[in-house]
């Protein structure tokens, strides 16, 4: 099947934040575009961008690309970035803060290829274990989820190529002197259960682990950021998946793997290739 389009999804801690207003940001913000630009993605989705230097940057370094940041009472942005020949339309969608201003809005980019839209709803949804965060995770998911019916009811009940992706934090609940905590892995098989009634899968990746904080830390890899689809959309496979990670995966030791997180992030990123319907 011929590709509709590519994506690239990454989550770059505090892109573009500075220590105070006078110093330069604490991470070098071109060479993680670079890393960006060499993915030579269609669409490509940034998480946690703090800074208009990130965006002026991008713009400079891109400019086959068209690009759209979401703005609000949130400290950190998404960054979305659409090769300048494919047509598509954005829209902020407020209603995924879950009544919390500060929380990040989701951003709806659909694509139009050969006649078809495809509608994909970017997200960076509530971190941490408390009960307050999971809660407020588990409310985004579920709007996520519904977003489908949504969609196709707008559209006189034409099958939507939905997909939604992103920094989903499923790290669980950790109850304080209980035996009721949720792990990562059951917050991750809940949101598969909840997704199959409604004909959504959670892509398999080259890598299940995609965040880690390098070796100064105590924390294992998590499982974080995500593709949801729906069942009857295709993807290009890499070794049998649907979606490629790539960044500290890549490398071999831990020293190494260590230095590439401080270096541009401690995500790796995501990349996949839609297939045409």
């Amino acid at each position: 099947m011929a590709k509709a389009f590519s994506v690239m999804s990454w989550n770059v801690e505090h892109f573009g934040a500075r220590k105070n207003k006078l110093t330069q940001p604490t991470k070098p913000v071109k060479p993680i575009i670079e890393q960006i630009a060499a993915q030579d993605p269609d669409v490509l989705g940034i998480y946690e961008v703090v800074g208009s230097v990130v965006f002026d940057t991008i713009v400079d370094e891109m400019p086959g690309h068209n690009f759209y940041i979401t703005e609000g009472e949130q400290v950190q942005e998404i960054l979305i970035g659409v090769r300048k020949n494919m047509n598509s339309f954005i829209t902020q969608k407020l209603e995924f803060k879950s009544g919390q201003s500060t929380l990040r809005p989701g951003v709806l980019l659909t694509m139009i290829v050969d006649g078809e839209k495809y509608p994909m709803l970017f997200l960076h949804l509530k971190s941490l274990t408390p009960p307050k965060g999971f809660g407020l995770r588990d409310d985004m998911l579920e709007r996520a989820l519904k977003f489908r019916k949504v969609l196709e009811d707008s559209a006189n009940g034409a099958t939507a190529n939905y997909m939604f992706l992103g920094d989903l934090n499923t790290m669980g609940m950790k109850l304080t002197y209980s035996n009721k905590d949720i792990s990562a892995e059951e917050e991750i098989t809940r949101l598969e259960k909840r997704g199959h009634p409604k004909d959504l899968r959670i892509l398999k990746k080259t890598h299940p682990s995609t965040w880690w904080p390098g070796s100064s830390g105590t924390y294992e890899p998590g499982n974080l950021d995500h593709v949801v689809a729906a069942d009857h959309l295709t993807f290009k496979q890499f070794s049998g998946a649907d979606v490629k990670v790539s960044g500290w995966v890549d490398e071999t030791t831990n020293a190494k793997r260590t230095a590439w997180t401080k270096k541009y992030s401690d995500h790796s990123w995501m990349y996949f290739e839609v297939q045409k319907v």
